[in-house]
């Protein structure tokens, strides 16, 4: 039985990076470099479905 495979693209440029996936894969907060762009971004994919992570910005706090 052969099972569907894809290359994981890049979020940012759409091109393909050096991972490939299958439908039974699932990735949490994976940093994920592209060569083409050069940009890194951490992403969750769960059935072919790539979501960017957005890591909250720190908050300053008053004294």
């Amino acid at each position: 039985m052969l099972k569907e495979e894809k290359w994981l693209l890049c979020p940012v440029c759409k091109g393909k990076t050096r991972i490939k996936i299958f439908e039974n894969t699932t990735l949490e907060n994976f940093p994920l470099h592209c060569p083409k762009c050069k940009n890194e971004t951490k992403v969750e994919v769960k059935n072919f479905k790539t979501i960017i992570i957005t890591e909250p910005d720190a908050q300053t706090q008053s004294r």
